[in-house]
């Protein structure tokens, strides 16, 4: 009786090593400190940045500069705490943002505090994605070509989309790292493109940094939008559990240091980058600037192209660094949950129909200030302003008043402000554009 239970419990623990073999996040833990760095990059630097000099004219130069300081400082401290609590039981690794939560929540209420904005983010942003990058190979197509015949947005965000039917196939996180790195780098260029032509440009003769509305309620409105644009860009935290859980780990050597090595290298590209984006830009154009900087720059023709060729190999890498978490997911639901056998077949079939269905909500919904705003606002500054300030009140319990308390319940009451404040801009936004829109324009 007792050998037979023992067969049983030695059968579980092999079949729970075959799917953790198999399915993506665990399949494979090889990663080097630097895969945390551009990994990092490129969840963090994407369609985010293009929009910090409109989100600047929506704020003024005093509290855009607030505004994006505060949320560096904050999201890099939310960041070092979840890095921490990686591996904070001794013998076990949180390799999930959903497994983090189980341990602070409980098993059930966990998953339910965190599955649903987890998935809102990561779907939000692969849609969102698939509208900047057909937006930038739509604005190469103008631009390279100026006399030639207009064609619709909707044929080039699905030129961007029949890209991931192939790229969503590879298996884990490590197997897209040179996509990943390049997507890095490039974030980095046009990012440099974005504020270098702006200064090449100089200041416009007839620019303004007064508000963009004329109303004191449309001011308000544009200031809620704006902090949502603002908390769409510091997207990371999303992935990061996912992302360290690529790193072998011994209790000698925890995967915290080389994943924090990675995350300060990550933290000081996203500062190069977005700082110089949003105030150059910003200079450059006044409360004229679009909510993509790379529209407003017209020339030279050839910068522009390479700017936003930059920009769709960065959003194609970002797109798969995020869908990642969500095959993890349904891929683990089908195996764990329905008891499916992990396959080729199964596998396939989940990525494919993900991929379309992103690329057919990108291809009807193509407001991207709006989107950018409503995402960031509703799903990011949870899962990456308060959220990780709460499982961290909830894990290790600092003393009330400590250096520790306050810090977390300060980062919380502004997560909270920008929950609630930043959607109702962004869904004014969406109406707005929404009055006239064309479905498949």
């Amino acid at each position: 009786m007792e050998s037979s239970k023992r067969r049983g419990s030695e059968s579980n623990n092999n079949n729970t090593k075959n799917v953790d073999d198999w399915l993506p996040i665990t399949s494979n833990r090889t990663a080097k400190w630097y895969y945390s760095t551009f990994h990092n990059v490129t969840a963090m630097v994407g369609a985010g940045v293009l929009s910090l000099p409109y989100a600047m004219s929506q704020m003024g130069w005093y509290w855009g500069g607030v505004v994006l300081l505060t949320s560096w400082v904050v999201t890099l401290y939310t960041l070092w705490q979840m890095v921490e609590m990686h591996e904070m039981v001794p013998g076990r690794r949180f390799d999930r943002y959903h497994e983090l939560g189980q341990e602070a929540f409980g098993e059930k209420l966990g998953l339910w505090i965190v599955v649903p904005q987890q998935l809102t983010v990561e779907i939000g942003v692969n849609i969102l994605y698939m509208v900047t990058g057909g937006k930038s190979l739509k604005k190469i197509y103008d631009t390279a070509c100026p006399t030639c015949r207009p064609l619709r947005t909707t044929y080039f965000i699905m030129v961007f989309g029949s890209v991931h039917f192939f790229l969503s196939h590879c298996p884990n996180f490590n197997s897209i790292s040179f996509v990943s790195f390049l997507a890095a780098v490039t974030s980095l260029s046009y990012s440099t493109i974005g504020w270098g032509a702006s200064v090449h440009k100089g200041i416009s003769p007839d620019a303004e940094y007064g508000p963009r509305a004329s109303t004191q309620i449309g001011r308000m409105f544009n200031g809620f939008q704006a902090l949502g644009e603002v908390a769409f860009a510091y997207a990371g935290h999303n992935v990061v559990l996912e992302i360290q859980a690529t790193m072998p780990s011994t209790p000698e050597k925890p995967c915290k240091k080389p994943m924090w090595k990675g995350v300060i290298g990550a933290y000081f590209i996203v500062a190069i980058c977005y700082f110089p984006v949003a105030f150059i830009g910003y200079a450059a154009f006044g409360n004229t600037v679009e909510d993509n900087i790379l529209i407003s720059l017209e020339k030279p023709a050839w910068l522009i192209i390479m700017a936003n060729a930059f920009v769709v190999i960065h959003v194609i890498g970002s797109y798969q660094i995020f869908a990642m978490g969500v095959f993890d997911m349904v891929e683990s639901y089908f195996v764990k949950g329905l008891k499916f056998a992990p396959s080729t077949m199964l596998r396939a079939t989940v990525r494919t129909v993900y991929v379309a269905l992103t690329l057919f909500l990108g291809m009807t919904f193509p407001f991207f200030g709006g989107l950018l705003s409503f995402f960031g606002g509703f799903a990011f500054a949870p899962t990456t302003y308060f959220l990780p300030c709460i499982m961290w009140l909830a894990i290790y319990k600092p003393r009330r008043f400590s250096l520790s308390w306050w810090t977390n319940w300060i980062c919380i009451f502004i997560g909270v402000l920008l929950m609630v404040l930043a959607p109702i801009g962004a869904l004014r936004h969406l109406i707005l554009q929404g009055k006239d829109y064309k479905f498949y324009s």
